[in-house]
C-alpha cells in the first residue's frame, strides 16, 4: 500500500454525510495530509446557513495537524467527496484554503495535491498558485 492509499483510506473513514442540525451539514468532503515528519492527520467539511462558519475539509485536517502535533510543513493532500480525485478540478482546495495553506508554511509550495488517483496525478501548491503575494512577508520575519 503506497502513501496516497493510506491516505485516501484515512480520509475515506471521515466520508459520511450527515446533518448535524438543521442547519449544519457535514462529512461531505474528506481530506488527509502527510505532515513533514510521516504522521497523516485527516479532516472532514462543514457547512452551515451562514457561510463564513463553514470549514473546510483540508483546513480541518491541517488544523489537527498544528493541534495535535504543532507541525506546519504538509508534504502531501488528497480530498474529495464521494470517491477519489480523477481530474478534471476534482478534490483540488479551494481559493481559501491554498493561501490558508500557504500561509501555515510557506514551504508548503512543495506540497503535493492529488489531482488523479488512480494515475498518481499530483500538482503542487506553488503551481496553482504562481507569484504568491506572501514571500515578501516570510522573508520579514527571517530576518526579525
Amino acid at each position: 500500500m503506497d502513501i496516497w492509499e493510506r491516505m485516501y483510506e484515512k480520509a475515506k473513514e471521515q466520508y459520511h454525510p450527515e446533518d448535524v442540525s438543521p442547519f449544519v451539514y457535514a462529512h461531505h468532503v474528506v481530506c488527509a495530509l502527510e505532515a513533514e515528519n510521516g504522521e497523516i492527520y485527516s479532516g472532514f467539511c462543514i457547512e452551515s446557513c451562514s457561510g463564513v462558519l463553514n470549514l473546510c475539509a483540508e483546513r480541518v485536517a491541517a488544523l489537527n495537524m498544528h493541534v495535535n502535533s504543532g507541525q506546519t510543513k504538509i508534504k502531501r493532500l488528497i480530498a474529495f467527496r464521494d470517491s477519489a480525485p480523477y481530474g478534471g478540478g476534482s478534490g483540488m482546495p479551494c481559493g481559501a484554503c491554498r493561501e490558508f495553506l500557504y500561509q501555515l508554511n510557506e514551504e508548503n509550495e512543495d506540497m503535493e495535491i492529488m489531482l488523479d488517483y488512480e494515475k498518481r496525478e499530483t500538482v503542487t501548491l506553488k503551481e496553482l498558485m504562481p507569484n504568491w503575494w506572501g514571500h515578501e512577508r516570510f522573508a520579514e520575519a527571517k530576518r526579525d
